[in-house]
């Protein structure tokens, strides 16, 4: 018997984990979804999901996220039980840092998958409940879509100074509250060349920019928080059709290889407000990659102290390949690392 063959049909018991995943990509932005081998997560929302494993499982996302099975970059989502009825299933996403509040290229890519398992037909509803509310999907094997949750704006044209330049910037929410900076105003460069930078200043912006407290969720006090920091350019896309370029720079200085989703969603809230985006209007929204997301809102609810927008987002994700990850209580090494 060859080693191949016998490696083909062995069997390493002396794990003291065992996860598996399948990994995918949205516009070139990973995810790790993790279906089987994570502990049971107690909680009747996802939020207090969230929670417990933060507090009782958080070595087994650096396991999955950090060196030497994933890297600075990766991106993950953790099926769980859904807590609404009527929902699919519900998810936790994470990240090198911790847990995200929404993830839409996460949410395009379960679209994808759902159908291209069989769970569900092409083009019929896929309900997912996520830390910040329930989401509507489909996918017809290709392409894949969402509404998203209630999206606006949450401060606009403020300004903040770093290393003696000032920045001006505004706030919307899209899932998580994200900063958005005109690239061209600032003479920023958002080619792919260009990504260390990128990461040095949006990592440094949001740090400058977060103890503001600009962000406050109108009912979750879980979701109060700067996510990330979104430059954005109408002048640097790579394709005439496209409308504008984002880049994102989240968590603990993660460069997005898509346009995001919940970014995505948060500029069509912030673009109604600057009245350039009605509602039913498509627009593209390139990634650091050229590749792109399609944005239309599909209604606007006037709240009493702020406008929200029911954002549509667009897009294909692919299947990458399966997994079985192992840990071996003796590894040394059992939370895993990163360097950047």
């Amino acid at each position: 018997m060859s080693f191949t063959s016998q490696l083909i049909k062995s069997r390493f018991d002396q794990a003291s984990y065992t996860l598996k995943s399948i990994d995918m990509h949205t516009a070139g932005e990973p995810l790790r979804v993790i279906y089987d081998g994570f502990p049971t997560l107690n909680g009747k929302t996802i939020l207090a999901k969230r929670q417990d494993c933060l507090e009782n499982h958080d070595q087994l996302r650096k396991l999955l996220m950090l060196e030497p099975r994933g890297h600075a970059d990766m991106y993950g989502a953790l099926l769980v039980e859904p807590t609404n009825e009527g929902s699919d299933f519900g998810v936790l996403f994470i990240h090198n840092e911790g847990y995200s509040t929404m993830c839409g290229h996460a949410i395009l890519a379960l679209a994808k998958l759902a159908v291209a398992s069989r769970y569900k037909a092409p083009e019929t509803p896929i309900v997912i409940d996520t830390p910040a509310g329930k989401v509507i999907a489909q996918s017809d094997g290709e392409l894949s879509s969402f509404i998203n949750v209630a999206s606006f704006v949450a401060a606009s044209s403020e300004t903040i100074e770093l290393d003696s330049k000032k920045y001006c910037f505004d706030i919307a929410f899209g899932g998580a509250f994200y900063a958005f900076i005109n690239a061209d105003l600032h003479d920023i460069d958002l080619s792919e060349s260009n990504h260390n930078e990128l990461k040095r200043m949006g990592k440094a912006l949001k740090g400058v920019i977060d103890p503001l407290v600009l962000c406050v969720h109108p009912t979750e006090p879980q979701l109060s928080f700067l996510y990330g920091v979104i430059f954005y350019s109408d002048q640097q896309v790579a394709n005439s059709s496209s409308h504008s370029k984002h880049v994102c720079i989240f968590a603990d200085g993660e460069l997005d290889r898509s346009p995001t989703g919940t970014g995505v969603s948060a500029r069509a809230a912030l673009l109604y407000h600057q009245g350039e985006l009605p509602v039913a209007q498509s627009i593209l929204i390139e990634s650091i990659l050229g590749h792109t997301f399609t944005v239309q809102i599909e209604a606007v609810k006037h709240q009493t102290r702020r406008v929200e927008v029911s954002p549509k987002i667009s897009g294909c994700a692919f299947i990458t390949g399966q997994h079985t990850f192992m840990l071996d209580p003796s590894d040394p090494i059992q939370q895993g690392f990163l360097f950047k």
